[in-house]
């Protein structure tokens, strides 16, 4: 497997021709199958027959995690149990999973999209990549294993946890490419260096980096501690699992989401209007290939935006923005609309703290308060207490200055902040407490 040339730089024309064939076939799918969609068409007003134009995909309602909930555990499949060859569910904190599910020919489509994923950062037939997403019902592991299976590379199936055997076994196995969280990349970094390890040595030469939002400050600190290019994944369990959309390696600008497998929207999460290209608002994808679990206009709640300009590595696929954050995970301040991300952008270009912290959300009287602990290096710690005050002052001036809400900064020792093996816990809300 090989970058997809024909499907990669199709014109926009004939892609929406495609997108079109593709989106009435999947209606036509639901209808047919899957009760729910059956009876939400139905209230709409809207027949498979009715899809005539791109366009009329907004007559289509939403669909939301919430009623994946309501019809679970099964109920949201549009193929029969004897078609079924996987069954995956995402990895929701709260409540029961929710399962998806996947035909072999899903199965196929994903380890194509992950496999044209690596090939956009870069990867090729003959790299070793070394896998640290969890396997299991977490769909990260098995789809990066997948796709470079079908890319022609090594794979390394080490998953989470075991952090210093992770890094002895960089050293020693050699991998070129390296798959996981970046918290959990900044982590092997941290205990690589406790190792005495020097990443400027080993064979890594590229990070597929995914699974919570992280900023361009991050990557900057990754690149520095690993020596890699690291890039950005996206993928959501409901739509697929990684390779929904990645970062190309010549350019860097945006995530090239695969048009031809997934149609894409931004929409004001307040309003659910649809917003014009460049506008920054909710992601909404439609899978248009998918046979066992498809999904129409799925509210991801993820926030960013699209961008359809030309992209110098020639694909003609939109690019979606680095996410800010997640409508749903967004705090809001005494009226300011915070996400967790750009307060790291802040810290990350701080020198004296490292890029470890937490949000700590809490309510004084009746109004939102928000505490940012975040760790200090070495040297900064054994240093007197007013270069630390002085410190967390500029830190709160700056917040203040670029996001006009005020923070408390509370400067915390190294290593103080838990460490992730998988996603990292950013945000303390006391107020449900």
């Amino acid at each position: 497997m090989i970058r997809d040339i024909e499907n990669e730089t199709r014109p926009r024309e004939d892609l929406r021709a495609l997108q079109l064939q593709r989106l009435q076939a999947v209606v036509s799918r639901v209808y047919h199958m899957v009760p729910f969609y059956r009876r939400r068409l139905d209230e709409a007003g809207v027949k498979p027959e009715d899809i005539r134009t791109l366009d009329d995909l907004h007559r289509i309602p939403y669909t939301t995690k919430q009623d994946i909930r309501d019809n679970y555990p099964f109920a949201m499949f549009a193929a029969p149990m004897d078609q079924i060859v996987r069954i995956h569910a995402s990895s929701g904190t709260t409540g029961k999973p929710t399962p998806v599910a996947y035909t072999q020919r899903d199965i196929d489509m994903w380890a194509e999209m992950m496999a044209r994923t690596l090939a956009a950062g870069g990867a090729h037939a003959g790299d070793i990549v070394h896998v640290s997403y969890g396997y299991g019902l977490f769909t990260g592991g098995l789809g990066a294993h997948y796709g470079a299976e079908r890319l022609g590379a090594a794979v390394i199936p080490v998953s989470g946890g075991q952090t210093r055997r992770q890094v002895m076994l960089i050293q020693d196995f050699g991998p070129t490419v390296l798959c996981c969280t970046p918290s959990f990349a900044l982590y092997l970094a941290e205990v690589g260096k406790e190792m005495g390890v020097d990443f400027a040595k080993s064979k890594l030469r590229v990070g597929i980096f995914g699974a919570e939002p992280w900023s361009d400050a991050m990557r900057t600190e990754i690149e520095a501690r690993l020596h890699l290019d690291a890039l950005d994944i996206y993928g959501l369990s409901e739509i697929l699992g990684p390779g929904v959309a990645i970062e190309c390696v010549e350019a860097k600008r945006g995530l090239h989401i695969f048009e031809d497998h997934f149609l894409p929207e931004i929409i004001n999460p307040a309003t659910l209007e649809p917003l014009p290209p460049g506008e920054t608002g909710e992601l909404v994808i439609t899978t248009i290939t998918k046979e066992a679990f498809p999904l129409l206009r799925y509210r991801t709640r993820d926030i960013t935006s699209l961008d359809y300009a030309p992209c110098k590595c020639g694909r003609t696929m939109a690019r979606i923005g680095r996410l800010q954050g997640r409508s749903d995970d967004m705090l809001i301040i005494r009226g300011v609309n915070v996400f967790p991300s750009q307060i790291e952008s802040v810290l990350v270009e701080t020198e004296g703290v490292a890029p470890h912290y937490q949000l700590i959300v809490d309510r004084e009287g009746q109004l939102d308060t928000l505490e940012v602990a975040v760790e200090v290096d070495e040297a900064v710690f054994s240093d007197e207490v007013k270069a630390m005050q002085a410190l967390a002052k500029g830190i709160e001036r700056k917040i203040k200055d670029y996001f006009t809400v005020s923070v408390k900064v509370k400067l915390v020792e190294p290593r103080t902040i838990p460490r992730s093996e998988g996603k990292a816990v950013r945000v303390i809300d006391r107020r449900k407490m």
